[in-house]
């Protein structure tokens, strides 16, 4: 079975609105990952790397955000 032609028949869920869903989730799962390696630079004392991490963070949940932005027009429309 090719997943390349799913729309929706097998998920019940548009392809589109699937990719956001999944796009929203992995944001919001990498934003948690990124806590802990934060946390583990801090404890190495290493300021720079976690800042690193603290940046890639705050663009992880502006993702989530703007993916739950889309979504909810998506499906209000």
């Amino acid at each position: 079975m090719s997943t390349a032609q799913e729309t929706g028949q097998v998920t019940g869920t548009k392809d589109k609105d699937y990719n956001i869903i999944w796009f929203v989730e992995k944001c919001l799962d990498n934003a948690l990952r990124l806590e802990t390696y934060i946390k583990d630079a801090e404890r190495d004392g290493d300021s720079e790397l976690a800042d690193f991490f603290r940046r890639a963070q705050g663009e992880s949940r502006k993702g989530a955000e703007q993916g739950k932005e889309h979504l909810r027009k998506r499906l209000a429309g």
